[in-house]
């Protein structure tokens, strides 16, 4: 690389900022979606807006995290390792606070998320681990599930989208199911997040003030609301009975959404032996130069419009 005068040096260092201004305003924007939550806190009655931990801390831990996250994904990559998390929870718990920040600077072919809606009218006939399992990891891939075949222990059994011989077939089948996963090579990790009634009372409240939350509070949420002993219930038993030694559960205490994040992160990288994987320097090449090539015009009314 040529040598840079002092005003290209300038504008290059100006650049570099701005570039790493602009990937830090990933996490600066969902920081805000959470200031505008305790600014709702704060004008409802009763509450106290909750401060949490120490914002500076949070995001330096949080980076660190997405560092390791990083190597992480390497490592996967690299060794052809399969990686399977499972994030269930009471509605509102932040499963999918934690999702985003896990995924938020990784490589969406490695590292990717299902989220599957009801099952059809064909899926309801198969055996009923099979729509799951097509979503399962390759060698060289993590799989992030925002719930799992576990809504057969939760919402199918509260709801009454099962009958009770389907839920005790179930809970005989899932030790079974998962120990098949872990001797094929799969790491699975089962994270349960809990959080109070008073509090899940709360989130679901401050949906129904946000405009831009109101879409994640579904007909199956509210309903949800009246049935709060009856998920206590089922949870209690999904826990006992398919805690194992193969697949335990892990609980997340999710008052606190920030720590939470941190926590789980944390303990996940914490499951994996990964290594930092070496890798030989990456040297841009010289552009060709064809002196022959001439680019030419571009009609302006290709263009995106720039109101901005």
């Amino acid at each position: 690389m040529n040598e840079l005068s002092p005003t290209e040096e300038e504008l290059l260092r100006a650049r570099i900022a701005d570039e790493m201004a602009d990937s830090a305003d990933e996490e600066l924007e969902l920081e805000l979606d959470d200031n505008r939550l305790d600014k709702l806190v704060a004008e409802a009655d009763g509450h106290q807006a909750n401060k949490g931990m120490d914002r500076k801390i949070y995001f330096s831990e949080l980076l660190r995290l997405q560092g390791e996250l990083i190597k992480l994904q390497d490592w996967v990559q690299h060794y052809k390792k399969k990686i399977v998390v499972i994030f269930e929870g009471r509605d509102a718990a932040g499963k999918g606070g934690v999702i985003k920040r896990i995924t938020q600077r990784l490589n969406p072919r490695v590292c990717r998320v299902a989220a599957l809606p009801a099952p059809n009218e064909r899926e309801r006939t198969q055996w009923y681990f099979q729509r799951y399992a097509t979503h399962l990891p390759a060698g060289g891939e993590i799989v992030l599930f925002d719930r799992s075949w576990y809504n057969r222990a939760g919402v199918e059994r509260v709801m009454g989208f099962c009958t009770e011989q389907d839920c005790q077939d179930f809970f005989r089948s899932a030790p079974e199911f998962e120990s098949m996963l872990v001797r094929s090579g799969i790491t699975l990790i089962k994270y349960w997040f809990s959080i109070t009634d008073d509090e899940q009372q709360f989130r679901f409240s401050m949906r129904i003030q946000d405009p831009l939350k109101q879409w994640k509070l579904s007909p199956m949420d509210v309903e949800s609301r009246k049935r709060w002993e009856q998920y206590t219930k089922a949870k209690e038993e999904m826990l006992e009975r398919t805690h194992t030694e193969t697949a335990p559960w892990w609980i997340v205490d999710a008052i606190d959404k920030k720590k939470a994040r941190l926590n789980c992160i944390s303990h996940f990288l914490a499951q994996i032996p990964y290594q930092t994987v070496a890798h030989p320097p990456v040297v841009l090449p010289d552009r060709v130069r064809n002196p022959d090539y001439s680019r030419g015009p571009i009609p302006r009314e290709m263009y995106v419009p720039e109101p901005y």
